[in-house]
């Protein structure tokens, strides 16, 4: 999957198992979504965060809320 610059970053964690269970609940409801790390390599702090396209922004954000991810 490729990215363009449309995509919206709709989540961001510290926590890679969260954001990997916050993107799996995201692709169940039939979203594309994909995650990218921000962490820092040699000291383990910075966020993974969850991009979805445009139109799904809004779909994306209420399931995150619904999901008591936030």
């Amino acid at each position: 999957m490729t990215m363009n610059s449309d995509w919206q970053c709709i989540y961001s964690t510290q926590y890679e198992h969260i954001a990997e269970i916050v993107k799996a609940v995201l692709e169940d409801n039939g979203m594309k979504c994909f995650s990218l790390s921000k962490k820092d390599s040699a000291y383990l702090f910075g966020d993974i965060e969850l991009y979805v396209a445009p139109d799904d922004v809004m779909k994306a954000k209420q399931i995150i809320k619904k999901e008591n991810f936030e």
